[in-house]
């Protein structure tokens, strides 16, 4: 199609293999894991520079031993805030034509990824619970598969129904390419 971006994958495609979904857990994951992490570092390191030069009145070495205290508080909370942003940005689902791909890289020396063939889902299944899920509408899709990784589960994105049925399509459309019917 004209005007399709095909999104920057962590794996090649196959030959005759075309996007159909690329999808990544639903934004509010995200954004309640951050509101936490930017919470507890900017709320630690404030107490900690109050404790310090408040309630305590550091002076000399003992300010200088706090002052580098706080910083290393609100560097670890910033770094933990940067590598939580990296695994959502490289926590993604893709399905394919020919296959379901799942990849996570959960910092820059990790990268798990697994597959499976279309043709090996076996059954389909939503879960959505809760009052946020249903709200915002996001839940799992899980895929029993035949295949070596008996269960995929996209966790957590948004829109599963409509997922679901993208997944479903192309797995009766596979089969039907490998002349047997689909389930």
């Amino acid at each position: 199609m004209a005007g399709t971006v095909t999104p920057r994958l962590p794996f090649d495609l196959q030959p005759d293999e075309a996007v159909l979904a690329h999808v990544r857990r639903h934004w509010l994951y995200f954004s309640l894991r951050m509101a936490g992490i930017v919470a507890a570092g900017v709320g630690g390191t404030a107490l900690l520079a109050w404790l310090s030069w408040g309630l305590l009145d550091l002076e000399g070495t003992a300010s200088r031993v706090a002052m580098v205290v706080v910083a290393g508080w609100a560097t670890a909370w910033a770094v933990r805030g940067y590598f939580t942003w990296y695994r959502y940005q490289n926590d993604t689902w893709t399905v394919t034509n020919q296959r379901l791909v799942d990849s996570l890289k959960r910092h820059w020396f990790h990268h798990q990824m697994a597959s499976a063939d279309l043709v090996d889902v076996e059954d389909l299944r939503i879960v959505r619970s809760g009052v946020l899920s249903t709200l915002f509408d996001f839940g799992a899709v899980q895929c029993q598969t035949a295949g070596n990784v008996p269960n995929f589960v996209l966790a957590g994105v948004p829109k599963p129904s409509r997922l679901l049925a993208v997944v479903d399509a192309a797995r009766d459309a596979a089969r039907r390419s490998l002349g047997r019917p689909p389930a």
